[in-house]
């Protein structure tokens, strides 16, 4: 099991919270057996599914992929810090950093730096290239600072 779905907020009531985890839990999960684990018939466990798709609740459904059988399981950590933190300038880091494949995460960061990015590569010197060439290269990019992960303790998608 990985996230737990929580009781706080939305409109949606136990079923559909029951839903969230089991998909979460097994998205390749079976409508039938979705519809037997919530205790609900066929019938309104689809219907729920389809409204907790059109509400934006679940986003997609995708293959969680093991980033090591791929040879890609460097990971670091990057904090950036802008030259210019007005609303324009993070429009043109935020589009830039988007098309970075490298780039996993990109978060926001309340603190002495503006952004925490988390890089995957597949050794430290295509990390050294992406944060040299593409990363450093962004918009209103003054300063960078790397930590290198040695071991994922606990990810939730994996």
């Amino acid at each position: 099991m990985t996230a737990k779905v929580t009781d706080q907020g939305g409109d949606i009531d136990r079923f559909d919270r029951a839903i969230l985890q089991a998909l979460i839990d097994d998205g390749r999960i079976t409508v039938t057996d979705l519809a037997a684990h919530v205790g609900l018939s066929k019938t309104p466990t689809q219907v729920r599914l389809r409204r907790l798709i059109e509400d934006g609740y679940i986003r997609g459904f995708r293959a969680i992929i093991d980033p090591a059988k791929l040879g890609m399981d460097h990971v670091a950590f990057t904090e950036v810090k802008l030259s210019d933190t007005r609303e324009a300038a993070l429009d043109d880091f935020n589009a830039a950093v988007r098309r970075i494949p490298e780039v996993e995460e990109c978060h926001m960061i309340a603190s002495s730096f503006d952004y925490l990015l988390k890089v995957r590569t597949s050794d430290i010197r295509r990390y050294r290239i992406v944060l040299g060439e593409k990363i450093s290269s962004l918009p209103h990019v003054a300063s960078t600072s790397t930590f290198v992960a040695m071991e994922t303790v606990r990810d939730v998608y994996s």
